[in-house]
């Protein structure tokens, strides 16, 4: 199979990436370890220890690559998986796997059977060599409490290969963050164990690939559609002839609720007016979509008055969660965004959603990474 290397150098060649030594780097160490993946295993580390003697081989090295938005980690990462020709791999969204942790957590403490993370590390790395993340972001002080001793235990006992991407360098990961000094020691797993590489070339490729398309469109109807759709397609690289057939997600929001996403697709979900701000929904369903997505298309938001100010209350705190985790916003709308709500309770306080709204499509808002403070 063709090793990531090859395949970057192709896409160089072929003129859809442009030179980047930075990219040219990553490519360069992701491809070594493709290699170093696809030998045969020997002495499994945990089967050395459990024996009383050292591995017959090193474990592969992990791979951390960070940097701002659109400089190529997804597209390595893609690259990587790819072109990986073993069976034990495994790609996952971060914040998708830390909804399974907690899942596998709360089971294992039903059991009452003591310390939970070992049992969780050999569920999640059974059959497994690699994993790979994408978007490593740490939101809350339960995740980073969990995580260092999850990880240690999936790379130094469960022998699995991590790679991940993330918008910021580890040690500006959780920065300020409540009870940060339980998260240190996941900071310097992550220095000791994965080789961590910058991605911060001159070329904002996701922006580049929606040139000639603006964020917010009215008003609504087929032109305003087709502009969003077509971002769509250009952020996540699906073939628009198959359209039919975009991936679909249920999100989990907690208490055994979830949350269809009509389509969800490399960080970009759709979702209606309606279904986001029509339904009964809270702030922590507005939180939970803004970590796990950097994009969100939010079609068919209408103008809203005095009956509908429980729609443009909830709009409010909706645009508030993606605004503060710095979250994309495409949008189909039948107004500006200072045409919304002119009347009704809380038509005052909305003309900050408005302002809000309107800094969503500026340059600066595009550039900053998905979650940066």
């Amino acid at each position: 199979m063709t090793g990531v290397l090859g395949r970057y150098r192709e896409l160089v060649a072929s003129g859809e990436l442009r030179p980047d030594p930075e990219q040219q780097a990553a490519a360069e160490k992701l491809d070594a370890l493709q290699r170093q993946l696809e030998q045969p295993p020997r002495k499994r580390r945990w089967y050395a220890r459990l024996i009383g003697t050292p591995p017959s081989d090193p474990l592969p090295r992990g791979i951390y690559l960070w940097g701002g938005v659109g400089r190529g980690k997804s597209m390595l990462m893609d690259l990587f998986h790819q072109c990986l020709d073993i069976p034990g791999k495994r790609r996952v969204h971060f914040h998708a796997f830390m909804i399974e942790v907690h899942a596998l957590l709360r089971e294992e403490r039903k059991k009452e059977a003591g310390d939970p993370i070992p049992p969780v590390a050999m569920t999640i790395a059974k059959d497994l060599r690699v994993l790979a993340f994408d978007e490593m972001v740490v939101n809350n002080s339960a995740d980073a409490m969990i995580m260092s001793r999850l990880f240690t235990w999936l790379i130094d006992m469960c022998c699995l290969t991590i790679v991940t991407t993330g918008n910021r360098a580890p040690s500006e990961l959780y920065k300020d963050g409540l009870n940060r000094e339980h998260f240190l020691p996941f900071i310097a797993l992550i220095e000791r164990e994965l080789d961590v590489m910058a991605l911060n070339g001159p070329h904002d490729y996701r922006l580049e690939r929606l040139a000639g398309i603006d964020t917010w469109h009215t008003p609504l109807g087929d032109a305003a559609t087709a502009q969003v759709r077509e971002a769509f397609f250009r952020l996540t690289d699906f073939p628009p002839e198959d359209s039919a057939n975009v991936p679909s997600a249920d999100l989990d929001l907690g208490g055994g609720r979830k949350l269809h996403v009509p389509k969800s697709l490399k960080g970009v979900a759709v979702f209606s007016f309606k279904r986001l701000c029509a339904e009964a929904r809270g702030a922590a369903d507005y939180l939970a979509i803004a970590q796990t997505y950097h994009t969100v298309i939010l079609v068919g938001i209408p103008r809203m008055g005095p009956e509908n100010r429980n729609e443009a209350a909830r709009f409010v705190t909706l645009i508030d969660a993606l605004y503060e985790n710095k979250v994309k916003l495409f949008a189909t709308a039948a107004a500006e965004p200072d045409q919304l709500y002119i009347a009704g309770d809380g038509a005052f306080e909305f003309e900050r959603t408005a302002s809000r709204l309107n800094e969503m499509q500026s340059a600066e808002y595009l550039a900053a990474g998905h979650g940066e403070d």
